[in-house]
C-alpha cells in the first residue's frame, strides 16, 4: 500500500531522488524548473530512466517569476521523453499555501465531494498516521516534500537534513503575504528580515526584497549548508520528522503504519450483535 508521492521541492527533485522514491516503492516526481533549460530536463528524464524501471513524473510548478521559464517548452521536452505523469502546483499546499488560509482537513473533504477522479493529498504528511488520515478524507494517497528533503538520498547538504530533523513545528514563518503569493519558508534571519519589510507602514514592493529572496542564495543553502544564508522552503510537518532514513525503509514504515492505525479504527467499528446489545 505504498499510496505515496514526492512532492516536488525545487533543487531538491533531481534524478536520483525521484528514483530512490519510486524503487522504494511511491511515485517520484522530477522538478522541471530544477533544471536550467528544457533540453536539461530532457537528459534527467534520460538519467532518471537509467536508476529506476519504474514510473516516475514530472513536475512544472506555475508561479509568478522575476524571469518566467519557458512552461511550454518545458512540457514539451518532458512529453517528447515520454513522461505519462505531470504535477502541477500553484495554490493551497503545503510551501503555497495560498490566501484564503482553508486548511486541508476541509479542503481534502471538499475535494471528496466535488471530484470523480482519483485525487492526492498534499501538505503535512510524513508518517502512517497522515496516510490514513489522507486515505479517510477521501484521497487515494499522499504526496510528501519536506519528508522526503530529509532521506539519505535527497541532494541537499546534511547540515540542513539535521536542522529539519531539530525543528518543530513553530520553526516556519509565511512571507509575500502582502504580496499576494504567500509562501512558507524556514524562519531563519532572512525570512524575518522579508517580513518586518512587508510588515512596515505601507508595505513593501517585490524589489525591496529581491534580493533577499533571491534564488541563487536559496541554492546555495542546500549546496553549502547554512541554513541562514538564504529563503528555503520548508513545512511545518518538521515537526514530525526524527530522523534521515533511506526512502525505501520511510515508505515501508509508513505504509506499516497506516495499516496499523487502519487495524486500530476497524476495531472501533460497532457490529449488529453489539449494537442489540446496546
Amino acid at each position: 500500500m505504498h499510496n505515496n508521492s514526492r512532492r516536488p521541492t525545487r533543487r531538491v527533485g533531481v534524478p536520483q531522488l525521484a528514483a530512490a522514491v519510486s524503487n522504494a516503492g511511491g511515485l517520484g516526481i522530477l522538478t522541471a524548473l530544477t533544471q536550467p533549460s528544457p533540453d536539461a530536463l530532457r537528459h534527467a528524464i534520460r538519467e532518471t530512466r537509467k536508476l529506476t524501471k519504474y514510473p516516475f513524473g514530472v513536475n512544472i510548478t506555475l508561479l509568478p517569476s522575476i524571469n518566467p521559464p519557458d512552461y511550454e517548452g518545458y512540457a514539451r521536452a518532458a512529453v517528447e521523453e515520454g513522461v505519462r505523469v505531470f504535477e502541477t502546483a500553484g495554490n493551497n499546499r503545503a510551501g503555497h499555501p495560498g490566501e484564503e488560509d482553508i486548511g486541508g482537513l476541509v479542503l481534502l473533504a471538499r475535494a471528496a465531494q466535488e471530484l470523480k477522479i482519483p485525487y492526492i493529498a498534499s501538505g503535512g504528511f510524513a508518517d502512517g498516521r497522515g496516510l490514513a488520515s489522507a486515505l479517510a478524507l477521501g484521497a487515494c494517497g499522499v504526496n510528501m516534500g519536506t519528508r522526503f528533503m530529509c532521506t539519505v538520498e535527497s541532494p541537499i547538504h546534511q547540515n540542513i537534513k539535521d536542522k529539519i530533523i531539530a525543528s518543530t513545528e513553530k520553526d516556519t514563518v509565511h512571507i509575500f503575504r502582502t504580496l499576494h503569493n504567500t509562501a512558507r519558508v524556514f524562519k531563519n534571519a532572512v525570512a524575518q528580515q522579508v517580513v518586518a519589510l512587508e510588515r512596515r507602514p505601507g508595505g513593501a514592493k517585490f524589489e525591496d526584497v529581491r534580493e533577499l529572496v533571491s534564488g541563487q542564495r536559496g541554492r546555495l543553502v542546500y549546496e553549502k549548508g547554512d541554513p541562514d544564508y538564504g529563503i528555503w522552503t520548508a513545512g511545518i510537518v518538521m515537526g514530525l520528522i526524527k530522523d534521515c532514513p533511506t526512502c525505501e525503509v520511510l515508505l515501508s514504515r509508513i505504509e506499516r503504519e497506516a495499516e496499523e492505525v487502519i487495524e486500530e479504527l476497524q476495531a472501533l467499528r460497532v457490529t449488529g450483535k453489539e449494537k442489540a446489545k446496546l
